[in-house]
């Protein structure tokens, strides 16, 4: 299982798109209808699908396995959680499932999804960046550790990590593909793009200045998955992160605590070099929340 794509409603998704292709990197896939598909190098047919309305997380997207699937289908009736079965009609298509969690975060898991070709030859002495797909997405929980728990008890996913701040929650070897963070209020916190290393994440904050924007957060190393970062607060409101090389662990990992995971004072990060706007992107974390547009229905057999 791997995490793919989230799909977001926003007022004006053609000047979303344009931020994330002429300055983030992303490149168009494709629009259909007033729906705007976003891509990166890799093979997932797309990593963002803006649509026009309010602003709200319309469902983040992984894709799995027939085996996979059925296994979540049989959890997901059992814990009765509001669901039905999805047909996909975005890029890459698929059958799957959607599901709502407790705190109202939207999945879909689709199998037999399909992938497109990589693009290569992107210039490596440009300026330019191009990230390769989604590392992981974060969601704010009111209660982050009895998300965790459900996540592991009816997705099948595993705690990797516990900090003051965040549940660390994979869905196959990489430390993350999403989290919880302790924040009291359930919302979108963060979209973190894979770059290809870490010349590629420096590169990219070289671009963002050339183009008038600073981080919010980075660059830095995490603890929990040591990946590195750099965090911006998008200008069509949810924040967005250049990231790399979050660590893989074994089937077997320690469950870190958070006495695990604390820094010297003053020290948010394994470096230490970057200050943090905590107030700007408190406030960008709580624009984007969950909007179940669907009525569940009974999931097939």
């Amino acid at each position: 299982m791997k995490l793919r794509s989230i799909e977001l409603s926003l007022p004006d998704p053609a000047a979303a798109a344009a931020f994330m292709v002429d300055v983030w990197g992303l490149v168009g896939a494709e629009v259909r209808g007033t729906t705007h598909y976003l891509r990166g190098s890799g093979p997932d047919p797309y990593l963002v699908a803006f649509a026009p309305g309010d602003e709200f997380v319309r469902s983040t997207t992984f894709v799995c396995t027939g085996d996979e699937l059925a296994a979540l289908k049989a959890r997901v009736a059992a814990a009765g959680w509001p669901a039905r079965p999805a047909v996909s009609g975005d890029p890459g298509g698929g059958h799957g499932i959607a599901v709502e969690l407790p705190e109202g975060e939207l999945l879909r898991f689709l199998a037999d999804a399909a992938e497109t070709a990589p693009i290569e030859g992107y210039s490596k002495a440009s300026k330019r960046v191009m990230p390769v797909k989604l590392t992981h997405v974060v969601f704010n929980a009111v209660d982050a550790e009895a998300s965790g728990h459900a996540v592991e008890q009816v997705l099948g996913f595993r705690v990797s990590d516990r900090t003051r701040g965040m549940v660390f929650v994979r869905c196959n070897d990489s430390h993350h593909s999403t989290a919880f963070a302790r924040a009291g209020f359930a919302s979108l916190n963060h979209i973190a793009f894979e770059m290809d290393d870490l010349d590629a994440v420096m590169r990219g904050i070289g671009w963002m200045r050339d183009n008038g924007f600073q981080p919010a957060w980075g660059p830095g190393r995490h603890g929990p998955g040591a990946n590195v970062y750099a965090y911006y607060i998008a200008p069509f409101g949810p924040v967005i992160e250049y990231s790399t090389a979050v660590e893989k662990v074994p089937a077997d990992y320690r469950t870190g605590e958070p006495d695990d995971w604390t820094w010297p004072e003053q020290r948010i990060d394994q470096w230490g070099i970057s200050d943090k706007d905590f107030a700007g992107l408190r406030l960008a974390e709580e624009r984007f929340c969950f909007r179940r547009e669907w009525e569940p229905a009974p999931l097939e057999n």
